[in-house]
C-alpha cells in the first residue's frame, strides 16, 4: 500500500503531459486507482462513499464565491475604459524620463492587480493601449514586451487576488489575512520591476527613451511643466485620504503634525472611527474643490496670495524637518558612532519623515501654481489627472479597505467591487447589455474551470488520503536535510519547475494540499508559505514558451509589418522570440523576490499585528463547584 500513492501520482503526471483535461485527469486517477485499490483490498469503499458531501461542500464553499465577483469586476473595468484612461494619464505623468512608459505600464499594472485581480485582462489591455506607444517611440521589443507581460502577473500577488483566494482555500487558513499578508511582498514586486527598468535605461538609454514633448502634452495651454506642478498639492491629498482610509490613526497624526489640535478636536467631536473617517475624508476634498476654484476662477492678487500662504506654510514644514534633522544628527553619534551606521541611521530618519517631504511636494507645487493662477487649461488637466487616478483608488478602498478593516469579508468585498465596477462603467457611459454578456460569459467559464478542477481534485484527493499518500509525502519532504529552509528551497523549487507545464490552477489544487502537510509538522506558518507559493507561481505565467501571459501579450502583439496611425511610418512586428527572451529578466526577478520573502518573512508575517501575544500554556481556568456535591455553582474564571 506504501508504494501505491507514488504510483498514483507519477500516473497523474503522465496523464498530464499526454495532453488531457485536468479536471478530468484528476477524476479519472482517482476513481482509477480507488477501484483498482479496491479490488486489491489495499482501498476501503468508505472512502468514496464521502465524495458526495465533498461536491456539495465546494459548492457550498462561501470563500470561492469571491472567484467570480473579482473575475466579473476586472472583466467590467477593462471593458469600461478605466486601463485605457489611466495609462494614458500615467504615460503623460512620466513621459519625460527615460523608460517613463516602462514606469508607467508597471504602475498601472499594480493599480489594475489592486482593482481586477485578473491576470488575462491586465496584460490584454495593457498590450493593446501602451505596446504601440512603446514600439512607436524605438523602445527595445523585448524590453516592452516583458515589462507589459510581467506587470499583468502582478494581479497573481497584490490583493485581490484569485490564487490567494485559493490558496487561503487549500491551506484552511483566511483569506483577508493572506491578503494582508500579500501586500508587502507586491509593493517590493512592483518596485523591483522599477528597478529594472531604471538600471536598463541607465546601461542602454536607446532601450527606452523618453517621450517627446507633443506626446506628453495635456492639451492647449496645458504644458507638462506647468500641470505636473500643479497637481503635485492634489496627488499629496490622494495619498493623505488613501492613508486615513486604510490607518485612521496615523492619518489623524498627521493631521496633528502639521496642525497641533486639530486631530483631537475631531476625536473630541465624533467619536466612532466610521464618522471620523468620512468628516476628514470630507475635509480634504473640500480643500481640492478649493484649491482647483481658485486654479480656474479665483482673481489674480486672490490666488497670488493663496499661493505666498502655500509657499510659507512650506518653508515651515521645512523649517519643522530642519530641527527634526538637528536632532537626529545631533544623537548619531552617540547612538551609532561612525561610518555606515551613521548612514543607515541618516536614510532610515529619512525614511521615517516622509511625511515632511510629501507635504513639503505638494505645497511647493500647489504654492508656485497658485502664484500663475488661474488657468483653465491648467485645472481642467488636474481634474482629469484626479478624476483617472480616483476611481480605482476609490474601487481599492471599496474591496481591500473593508476586508482589512473587517468590515467585510473577501466574498462581500468582491460583490461591493462587481457593484462598484458597474457603477464606473454606467458613470463613463461605457455599460451595455453587449459588455454585461461578454463579461458574464466569461465570468461563468472561469467559474465552471475552477470548480470543474476543484471536483476532480477532491476525487483524487480522496483516494490519495486513503492510500496514505498524505503520509508518504510528509516523509518525503520532513526528512529532507536543512529542516524548514531546506524545505521551502526544494519545494520552491518544485513548484517553479512544474510551473513550466502547469498553470497556476493546477498547481494550486494538486500540489498545494499535498504540501501542506509537510509545512505545519515543520513549524512553517501557512499564510508565509501560501504567498511564497503564490509569487513563485507567478512564474507560471511567464516561463516561455508556455506563460499564459507570453499568450495573453502575443495574441495583441503585431505579427505583421504595420503601419503606425500617429507618425504614418511602417513598423516592425513583435515576434514570439523577443517576447520570450523579454519575459527572462523578470522571471529571474521573481525568483529573487521568493529569495527575499524566505530571507525577510517579516514583510508577510506582518499580517500577525502587534498585539500583545499569550502563551496557551499560562492560562489558568478556574471551575468553581459545590462543595457538598461538586455542582456548578458559577460562570468559570479565566485568569
Amino acid at each position: 500500500m506504501h508504494n501505491m500513492a507514488p504510483i498514483m501520482f507519477a500516473a497523474l503526471v503522465i496523464f498530464l503531459l499526454l495532453g488531457y483535461p485536468v479536471a478530468f485527469s484528476l477524476a479519472f486517477v482517482g476513481l482509477g486507482f480507488g477501484a483498482l485499490g479496491i479490488w486489491l483490498g489495499m482501498f476501503s469503499p468508505s472512502f468514496l462513499q464521502a465524495l458526495p458531501d465533498r461536491v456539495f461542500g465546494i459548492m457550498a464553499n462561501e470563500t470561492l464565491l469571491a472567484i467570480p465577483f473579482f473575475t466579473f469586476m476586472g472583466l467590467i473595468l477593462e471593458r469600461s475604459g478605466m486601463a485605457e484612461e489611466l495609462l494614458d494619464t500615467a504615460g503623460k505623468l512620466f513621459g519625460p524620463v527615460r523608460g517613463g512608459v516602462a514606469y508607467a505600464v508597471v504602475f498601472v499594472g499594480a493599480l489594475l492587480a489592486a482593482t481586477t485581480g485578473v491576470v488575462a485582462a491586465s496584460v490584454i489591455a495593457m498590450g493593446l493601449i501602451s505596446l504601440p506607444i512603446m514600439l512607436r517611440y524605438g523602445y527595445d521589443r523585448r524590453m516592452a514586451s516583458g515589462v507589459i507581460a510581467a506587470s499583468g502577473t502582478l494581479a497573481q500577488i497584490i490583493p485581490p487576488s484569485l490564487v490567494l483566494i485559493i490558496l487561503a482555500d487549500q491551506l484552511g487558513r483566511s483569506v483577508g489575512d493572506m491578503y494582508k499578508g500579500a501586500i508587502i511582498p507586491g509593493i517590493v514586486l512592483t518596485t523591483l520591476y522599477m528597478s529594472y527598468v531604471f538600471i536598463m535605461t541607465m546601461v542602454f538609454p536607446k532601450a527606452a527613451p523618453a517621450l517627446p514633448a507633443e506626446a506628453r502634452s495635456f492639451g492647449p495651454g496645458a504644458e507638462y511643466r506647468p500641470v505636473i506642478t500643479a497637481v503635485a498639492f492634489p496627488l499629496v491629498l490622494i495619498l493623505w485620504g488613501m492613508i486615513v482610509l486604510f490607518a485612521p490613526k496615523l492619518g489623524i497624526d498627521i493631521f496633528n503634525a502639521f496642525v497641533p489640535g486639530v486631530g483631537e478636536w475631531v476625536e473630541g467631536l465624533v467619536v466612532s472611527e466610521g464618522p471620523r473617517m468620512l468628516a476628514m475624508l470630507g475635509f480634504l476634498a473640500v480643500i481640492y474643490l478649493l484649491y482647483v476654484a481658485c486654479l480656474r476662477h479665483a482673481p489674480k492678487a486672490f490666488a497670488m496670495a493663496l499661493g505666498a500662504l502655500f509657499l510659507l506654510l512650506a518653508l515651515g514644514v521645512l523649517w519643522q524637518a530642519a530641527l527634526a534633522f538637528h536632532a537626529s544628527w545631533l544623537a548619531l553619534p552617540a547612538a551609532s558612532g561612525r561610518g555606515f551606521a551613521v548612514l543607515a541611521d541618516l536614510i532610515a530618519w529619512v525614511a521615517g519623515r516622509w511625511v515632511y517631504f510629501a507635504a513639503l511636494l505638494g505645497l511647493l507645487g500647489g504654492g508656485v501654481s497658485l502664484l500663475n493662477a488661474p488657468s483653465q487649461p491648467v485645472s481642467a488637466a488636474v481634474w482629469k489627472i484626479v478624476a483617472d487616478l480616483l476611481p480605482p483608488l476609490i474601487l481599492i478602498f471599496l474591496v481591500l479597505g473593508t476586508i482589512f478593516q473587517g468590515i467585510a469579508t473577501p466574498t462581500e468585498g468582491g460583490a461591493m467591487g462587481a457593484v462598484g465596477a458597474l457603477l464606473l462603467a454606467l458613470a463613463r457611459r461605457r455599460l451595455n447589455f453587449g459588455m454585461m454578456r461578454q463579461a458574464l460569459e466569461q465570468t461563468t467559464n472561469l467559474s465552471a474551470f475552477v470548480v470543474f478542477i476543484l471536483i476532480g481534485a477532491r476525487v483524487f484527493s480522496l483516494t490519495f488520503y486513503g492510500v496514505d499518500g498524505h503520509k508518504w509525502v510528509e516523509e518525503l519532504l520532513v526528512s529532507l536535510p536543512g529542516g524548514q529552509l531546506g524545505f521551502l528551497i526544494f519545494v520552491n523549487l518544485l513548484v517553479f519547475v512544474l510551473a513550466f507545464f502547469l498553470d497556476f490552477f493546477e498547481l494550486a489544487f494538486i500540489i498545494v494540499p499535498l504540501l501542506s502537510g509537510p509545512a505545519e509538522a515543520l513549524g512553517v506558518d501557512l499564510i508565509w508559505f501560501g504567498v511564497l507559493l503564490a509569487i513563485n507561481m507567478q512564474t507560471s505565467f511567464m516561463h516561455p514558451p508556455f506563460g499564459f501571459a507570453l499568450f495573453y501579450l502575443r495574441s495583441v502583439a503585431p505579427r505583421q509589418p504595420y503601419k503606425d496611425r500617429v507618425t504614418g511610418e511602417k513598423l516592425a512586428p513583435v515576434t514570439t522570440g523577443q517576447i520570450y527572451w523579454g519575459a527572462v529578466p523578470f522571471v529571474f526577478i521573481q525568483l529573487i523576490m521568493v529569495a527575499l520573502a524566505i530571507a525577510f518573512p517579516a514583510m508577510i508575517m506582518h499580517y500577525k499585528g502587534s498585539g500583545p501575544e499569550v502563551d496557551p500554556s499560562t492560562i489558568e481556568i478556574t471551575v468553581p463547584t459545590d462543595e457538598n456535591n461538586g455542582d456548578l455553582t458559577g460562570p468559570p474564571s479565566f485568569e
